[in-house]
């Protein structure tokens, strides 16, 4: 007798039912929880790279990243925040594989040394910078022009973390993303750290999640994807992965 079972859905929803249940308080949420405060308070996430560049993230969220790049397969990606470039290496290389897309790489200072490296990497190809404040009306008009005829588009915040700065680049930059898409918000995990844990003007209770929160009040085009927060468990943008709904 033949079974009619699909073990490819089978997987997927055995997966589904496991990553759900980790919603729930456990073992498994509170060691994550103490590896999230313990691994940031220590800059564990400046220890990796991508392709030579030095990429300042959690591998899980490099994961996560992958696999929604994997799906909607978009034309273009928005990232505000470039640093040493390692995420605008890592969008472009993605799509590089898929075989269409570009990356937008938006910093109020491209310091040369990142800049020359950048440019001389093969993934470059696919990589546009513009320097400048990612909330300058301006810039974002020469973003929008840029983003003109492209079907499907994400977008990525993580550059200024202050409460203020997040907001107003969900407000100009959330628009940009197409229905499906994604609009993620990084270093949310800052609201989820001891209050002083850093010496910048971003702290608990003025930060992206926070941000994010006031966002979501007045906008219901985005929805928090509490699915991939369930799954990964560790990651610096719990509650920032917002998937626009309408």
């Amino acid at each position: 007798m033949t079974s009619t079972a699909n073990p490819v859905e089978e997987f997927k929803q055995e997966r589904a039912g496991r990553v759900a249940s980790y919603a729930q308080p456990s073992d498994l949420r509170e060691a994550a929880a103490a590896f999230n405060v313990t691994s940031n308070r220590d800059k564990y996430s400046y220890n990796f790279s991508w392709m030579g560049r030095p990429i300042i993230q959690y591998p899980q969220d490099m994961i996560a990243m992958q696999e929604l790049v994997w799906e909607i397969k978009p034309d273009l990606i928005i990232e505000t925040g470039i640093a040493h470039g390692g995420s605008l290496i890592y969008y472009a290389s993605l799509m590089e594989l898929i075989g269409k897309g570009e990356v937008i790489g938006i910093d109020i200072d491209i310091r040369e040394h990142n800049r020359r490296e950048i440019e001389a990497h093969p993934m470059f190809k696919r990589i546009q910078m513009i320097q400048g404040s990612a909330i300058d009306e301006e810039l974002v008009a020469e973003v929008a022009r840029r983003a003109e005829g492209k079907e499907t588009i994400m977008v990525c915040l993580d550059s200024n973390h202050t409460h203020d700065h997040v907001l107003r680049e969900l407000e100009l930059y959330a628009p940009f993303v197409t229905v499906g898409s994604y609009c993620v918000v990084f270093d949310t995990i800052v609201e989820d750290m001891p209050k002083g844990a850093y010496e910048r003007p971003w702290d608990v209770g003025n930060n992206p999640k926070t941000a994010v929160w006031e966002y979501l009040k007045t906008n219901d085009q985005f929805e928090i994807d509490h699915s991939i927060d369930n799954k990964l468990l560790i990651s610096v943008a719990p509650e920032g992965y917002l998937k626009r709904v309408k």
